[in-house]
């Protein structure tokens, strides 16, 4: 390849871990030498030759769903800029099948590994000890809380925000509104920690104000219509009737407030609706859903930048602690005002 471009074996190898390094002309002249010959670098080649290898791999929760998926994209185009790659497995909230997953990719040597939440069986902390140990920067995304101390728990970096801190905030948000019997519905998934830590947030902080919280875990299938079926769960509350209502996520929001619309309720006068993620669906609603919007993209790109960091200094990664905003529309409060809320 260095022939047909007509330059050294160094820099074609330079060019293909990291390409923005090179001089745009040498690397057009790469380019077009890899495009006539059709030369694919041979990655296991390589690993066993230095050791080390160019692939991040990332296990998130789901793809389906855009918060996640937004986070990837962000991972992607941070690494990729720099000659990383990035590898994603999804593992469906299921502690076991993360452990599984991790067991496999830390197989390939991957240069860093980021994991969702701190939440972990004690087989995958084993596992992301060892890394960490072994040199391997490890990141847990979506989760910015104090490190939790324990019999041989290795604490990890840590880039998202505090879960905690947004259900209290979703509760002060309906209590100012001058709510006093509010509900929260959680997610169905049992290993969706951070949707159970907000919600113990939200009634703790209702709690304490003198206000009456209960719980109601939305049924598992469909987002949207769990969260029909949890507006006529929350309607035959009472007495005295609940007001208001704060949801795991956006999407079993917006099937409330569809239902809602469907059986002629009024909302917020009659029911108060708050989701979290602020998905695109929830501002094209009437009302428009209040929510808690979210550094989705930022926590990809955050990482990437940090990892990167880490590996040029050969150091542990930094932990960053990103912004949300709660956003009130019309499901909570008629006027509308935005609340914006940082670590």
């Amino acid at each position: 390849m260095a022939q047909a471009a007509g330059v050294t074996a160094i820099t074609v190898s330079r060019f293909l871990r990291e390409p923005a390094v090179v001089a745009s002309d040498t690397a057009e002249r790469i380019r077009a030498a890899l495009s006539r010959t059709g030369y694919v670098p041979n990655k296991q080649a390589g690993l066993l030759a230095s050791g080390a290898g160019n692939i991040v791999a990332a296990l998130l929760p789901n793809l389906a769903n855009s918060i996640f998926a937004e986070t990837a994209q962000g991972l992607s185009d941070g690494l990729q800029a720099a000659g990383y790659e990035l590898l994603i497995a999804a593992t469906g909230y299921s502690l076991e099948r993360e452990e599984h997953q991790l067991r496999a990719l830390l197989g390939w040597q991957p240069a860093a590994v980021v994991v969702t939440g701190r939440r972990h069986s004690p087989g995958a902390l084993q596992l992301l000890a060892h890394a960490k140990a072994a040199g391997t920067p490890v990141i847990e995304i979506w989760d910015h809380h104090p490190p939790e101390r324990g019999a041989g728990r290795t604490s990890f970096t840590q880039i998202g925000f505090n879960h905690d801190e947004v259900g209290r905030a979703m509760a002060e948000h309906l209590l100012r509104a001058g709510h006093r019997r509010l509900a929260y519905v959680d997610s169905g998934v049992a290993e969706d920690y951070r949707a159970h830590e907000r919600g113990m947030a939200f009634t703790a902080a209702v709690r304490a104000a003198g206000a009456s919280a209960t719980v109601t875990v939305a049924p598992s299938g469909d987002a949207f219509d769990a969260g029909r079926h949890v507006l006529g769960v929350l309607m035959q509350a009472g007495p005295p009737a609940i007001t208001a209502a704060a949801f795991a996520n956006d999407h079993l929001a917006c099937g409330a407030l569809l239902e809602a619309q469907a059986r002629g309720l009024a909302v917020p006068q009659r029911l108060a609706l708050l989701g979290f993620g602020d998905f695109a669906i929830a501002r094209q609603l009437d009302p428009a859903l209040s929510s808690v919007q979210l550094p989705r993209l930022a926590i990809g790109t955050e990482t990437a930048r940090s990892l990167l960091d880490a590996l040029r200094r050969r150091k542990g990664a930094a932990p960053v602690s990103l912004p949300w905003t709660l956003v009130a529309r019309g499901s909570t409060a008629p006027s509308g005002a935005s609340v914006a809320t940082a670590p």
